[in-house]
């Protein structure tokens, strides 16, 4: 069987924000055994599973990021929608737009220091939208 909601994150500026609780406050009554795929639909965003206990890791990803694609690169073309944007197209090819968890007794099964991230790349963003698909 298969489940599928939609839903709308609040605007978040750029950096890494736990939604762990978003996802799971959106769904009701899992499955005992199944999976999770998470879905944003922006070019702009990415998601990512990572460390949710320490922030200085958010900060240390944003960073990185930015050291790996910095903004006002003169060799980029697509610069009509600002500094910001083409590096956060970049960014988002490198994490990705989709991820699959696994559910186990009817909760999501991540690790004990692992939280759903929505990776915000642009400065204002504004909501992102993201589709939640059950698989049982």
């Amino acid at each position: 069987m298969i489940a599928q909601k939609e839903i709308q994150l609040p605007p978040f500026g750029r950096g890494y924000h736990l939604i762990t609780r978003h996802v799971a406050d959106a769904l009701s009554d899992l499955p005992d055994t199944g999976l999770l795929n998470v879905f944003v639909h922006h070019t702009s965003a990415g998601l990512m599973i990572n460390e949710n206990a320490d922030p200085s890791v958010r900060v240390d990803l944003e960073s990185i990021f930015n050291h790996i694609v910095p903004e006002n690169l003169p060799f980029l073309e697509h610069t009509m929608e600002g500094p910001d944007d083409m590096p956060a197209h970049i960014k988002s090819a490198l994490t990705g737009v989709s991820l699959t968890i696994p559910i186990s007794r009817g909760k999501l099964k991540l690790g004990t220091w692992q939280g759903i991230f929505l990776c915000e790349f642009r400065n204002r963003g504004g909501g992102r939208k993201l589709t939640l698909t059950i698989y049982s």
